[in-house]
Parts: C-alpha cells; sequence; structure tokens
C-alpha cells in the first residue's frame, strides 16, 4: 500500500466522504442520545423535551380546576417563564383558562379543526381516570399533537401541544389545547433551545477543522515552497530545491522544479564561465590592437588619421564590453564565495560619486549614511553603486539633481535610494532592466554608448553582497533606483 500512488483529486475526494462518514456518526449520536427522537415523532424533535415537560405539568394541575384556579397556575407559569404567556381553549375555540384574548383567525382555526383526538389522553398524559366516561373516538385523521406557527401585527410565536382536562366536578372530558406565545421565536428556551443546535454545529465546524486543516496546510505547504522555489528560480538562485516526498501531482511538480532548477544552474553558470573565458581570451589581442592602433595613429598621414580615429574608437568600444562581459561572469560565478564585511556607506559613496562625476553640470547630492554600516564586499558594492550613479549622470545629468539618500528602515536594513529628474523608462521596461544585455534603446551607437550590462552587474554585485535592488519610476518624471543591504 505504501507504494499506491493517488492524485491529489483521489484524496480530496476521499478525504471529503470519510469526512461525511464522521460527521454522519456524529449527527446519529447526537439525535439518538441528546435528542431521543421517537420513531413516530418526526421533525417534532426540533422542540425540546422542555415544552412537553411543562405541558405535562400545566395539564396536571388545571386538571379538576375551577377557571380562577386554572388562571391562577397558568399566571404562576408565565411567571416562571419570562417572556412567555398560556392560555388553555377548548376544542371549540372557548377560553379556560388565562388572561382573556382573543385568539389571531390561524390559531382559532388551527384549535377547532374538524378532526377529535382519540378517546385516551397521549402516551406522556396521566391516564383518565377509571371512574369518569371516556368521550367516544371521532373518525378521521386526528390533528397534530402540537403546533407551531407565527402570527404577524405584532409577530408573535404560538405553540399549542393537545391535552385533556377535567372540569372540577365533571365527569366527560375537555378536549384542550394549551397554548404558549412569545415575541421570540424559540420561546426564550421554551420552545426551542439552541444551545444543544449551536453544540451540534460546534462539534460538526471542530470536526472538520481537524479533518481538513492538516490536510489542506500540508497542500498549501506544498503550494507556498513550489511558488517561493519559482520566484528563487526566476532570480537566478537556482541551488533551491523543493521537497520530493508527495506521491501527487504535487509531488510531481516538485521534482519537475527541482530538474529544471539543476538545469538552469548548469546552463547558466556554462553560460558565464563561457562568458568569462571568451572575454578573458580577448583582452590580449584588443589590448595588442589598442597598442598597434596607437603606434599607427602617430605615423599616419593627416589625411587618413579620421579613419585610424574609428578604427581606435570601435576596438575602445570592443573593449569596454569585453571588460563589462568579464565583470559580469566574475560576479555571477564567484558569489557565493564573497566574504562579506562591514562597510561605512558614506564614505563609500562620497567615493563613488568623485569618481564617477564626469560631467561637470551634474549636481548630485547626499543625504544621510553618516553613521550606517552594510555588510557588503567593498569593491562590489562600490562597483555596483558607480554603474547606478554613471547611468543617472549619463541619462539625467542636465536634468536636475541627483539625490543620493540612505537610511535604515529597521534594525536589518539599510536602504540606499539614487534618484534623479530624468524622463524614467517605459513601465513595461522596468522587469527587464537588470537582464543581461537588455537595452532601453533597441539601437546602438557612440550616442548612447552602453553594452546593455550595467545594471546586470549592479544586481550580480549586490546579490553578491546579500542585498536586493528593484527601480520604479517616480512621479511626475524621473527614475529612482533602491538598494536594501544588511545592516550591521
Amino acid at each position: 500500500m505504501l507504494g499506491v500512488r493517488f492524485s491529489l483529486f483521489s484524496r480530496i475526494i476521499i478525504w471529503f466522504f470519510l469526512n461525511l462518514l464522521v460527521l454522519g456518526l456524529i449527527l446519529f449520536v447526537f439525535f439518538s442520545y441528546s435528542f431521543r427522537f421517537r420513531p413516530n415523532s418526526g421533525f417534532s424533535g426540533f422542540f425540546t423535551s422542555n415544552v412537553e415537560s411543562v405541558t405535562r405539568q400545566i395539564s396536571n394541575e388545571t386538571d379538576d380546576k375551577t377557571r380562577a384556579e386554572r388562571d391562577e397556575v397558568l399566571k404562576t407559569y408565565a411567571e416562571k417563564y419570562q417572556g412567555v404567556e398560556f392560555f388553555l381553549f377548548d376544542n371549540k375555540g372557548a377560553q379556560l383558562g388565562g388572561r382573556q384574548i382573543e385568539l389571531p383567525a390561524p390559531i382559532f382555526e388551527e384549535i377547532t379543526r374538524p378532526e377529535g383526538f382519540p378517546a385516551n389522553r397521549n402516551a406522556n398524559s396521566e391516564p383518565a381516570r377509571s371512574n369518569r366516561p371516556t368521550a367516544p373516538p371521532r373518525t378521521g385523521p386526528p390533528p397534530p399533537a402540537s403546533i407551531y406557527i407565527r402570527t404577524n401585527n405584532p409577530t408573535l410565536y404560538w405553540f399549542g401541544a393537545r391535552t385533556m382536562i377535567f372540569e372540577k366536578g365533571g365527569n366527560e372530558p375537555i378536549r384542550t389545547r394549551l397554548l404558549a406565545v412569545s415575541d421570540s421565536f424559540y420561546g426564550y428556551g421554551l420552545f426551542f433551545n439552541p444551545m444543544p443546535w449551536l453544540i451540534l454545529t460546534g462539534i460538526i465546524v471542530l470536526v472538520s477543522l481537524i479533518f481538513w486543516f492538516p490536510f489542506v496546510r500540508n497542500i498549501t505547504r506544498s503550494i507556498g515552497q513550489i511558488t517561493k522555489a519559482s520566484e528563487q528560480i526566476a532570480d537566478e538562485k537556482f541551488e533551491v530545491r523543493v521537497g520530493e516526498n508527495r506521491t501527487d501531482e504535487l509531488g510531481h511538480l516538485g521534482k519537475s522544479i527541482n530538474q529544471l532548477a539543476k538545469r538552469l544552474e548548469g546552463f547558466v553558470g556554462g553560460q558565464k564561465r563561457f562568458l568569462g573565458d571568451i572575454s578573458h581570451e580577448l583582452n590580449s589581442p584588443l589590448a595588442r590592437m589598442q597598442f598597434a592602433l596607437s603606434i599607427l595613429e602617430d605615423r599616419v598621414d593627416e589625411k587618413n588619421l579620421a579613419y585610424v580615429g574609428d578604427v581606435k574608437e570601435e576596438v575602445e568600444l570592443m573593449s569596454r564590453l569585453v571588460g563589462e562581459l568579464l565583470t559580469y561572469s566574475k560576479a555571477g560565478i564567484k558569489a557565493p564565495a564573497v566574504t562579506l564585511e562591514k562597510v561605512s556607506l558614506r564614505p563609500l559613496i562620497e567615493r563613488v560619486v568623485e569618481r564617477e562625476k564626469t560631467n561637470e553640470k551634474a549636481d548630485i547630492k547626499i543625504a544621510g549614511g553618516d553613521r550606517l554600516e552594510v555588510l557588503a564586499q567593498p569593491e562590489l558594492l562600490a562597483r555596483a553603486l558607480g554603474n547606478i550613479v554613471r547611468n543617472a549622470v549619463r541619462y539625467a545629468g542636465n536634468a536636475g539633481e541627483i539625490n543620493i539618500s540612505a537610511s535604515k528602515p529597521s534594525n536589518e536594513l539599510v536602504e540606499i535610494k539614487i534618484a534623479d529628474h530624468g524622463a524614467g523608462v517605459p513601465a513595461e521596461a522596468l522587469e527587464k532592466l537588470f537582464d543581461p544585455f537588455y537595452r532601453v534603446e533597441t539601437h546602438r551607437s557612440r550616442a548612447t554608448g552602453g553594452t546593455g550590462l550595467g545594471l546586470a552587474i549592479v544586481k550580480t554585485c549586490l546579490e553578491a553582497c546579500q542585498g536586493k535592488v528593484s527601480a520604479n519610476n517616480l512621479s511626475p518624471h524621473g527614475f529612482e533606483i533602491t538598494i536594501l543591504l544588511k545592516s550591521v
């Protein structure tokens, strides 16, 4: 049986019917022992034995009494059961006890129905007196043993129970209805006691929770692990793995996720190693080309000097591209091996700004960070900040201030924001900005520059420092990059 594989659908169906079976057993026990249903009671169990007991007591106490004595008995019970009033009527609608009232038409019609009672009393009343004649039985179906009717204007709830009494000194039994009336549908606990039903509902809810909570929790936990793993894989954290011990579709999905992560880890790692190897191999010939072009530039005549300049510029562009490729590949491959240390934030930011402020018109303001320290690798953090500041100067240096702020939103984190007043980027490009080789401009030219690796390097450097980076547009215009690092 341990090797049997059940689908998730099968598990849910089996668990559902098992839950129904347990609830059915609970209801059977509850109805059998708490409510004590009789085979012929129908849904009369809705009314508890409380009102039946009161009916028997009143019937016994009003038997062989005068009208005044019956009034006093009914008044006593009305005082005992606050909110409920009692009346006694015969089967012709004549009032035999209680405060004088005029019955609403539905109640009057119900108690004066032509069907007669059987000759002897109901099973819960005392036997008829042997020295008094009993009423002859009448044909036709008997009226119900009890009634429960609501009347309007005002809203009242009437409970009627069938009984028989003897007038004081009389020999003939009088077929009567004992009426209890209340403005509450449950007669303040006399007609209907909601507590057993509330207990039953609570038991059903509790049993259902006991059954379903571990089952649903187990499913949602697996789904949560798979979701988190998928998000981490999307962030290029391919070392993540999820549990594979389930035998249903979620277990199969977990195995697929793990296999996917493993293959992507190999592909991306191989790609970065390949880029690093190629970049390393290209460095030497490019350096020789630059050296040769420098010599050629000194010896060529003025007429051909422009051509040499163009070639030299292209080689420098290639050299910069190779350098960034090498940086990107090294940051990605060596990220797990980076040793983090305590870094004072303000001095590092100032050094980066001084180095990257190539545009004299750019106005860079630094706020905060004087006493803040973060856990990072100084060279990687400086490289990441440098790329961000360089982009801000290049694309928004003439649009207004570039603001760099550092704060501590919590005890564990330090937040760095680099914001400019430029045009920002298209909204659809925000999620792709940190992807390698992605450029907002689709064309490459000397005017725009860039290789599409600057922000990718930022991301790999900060992730190597166990930090995070995100970008968003500002309103009405501007662009902001947010960095989160661990505080010391």
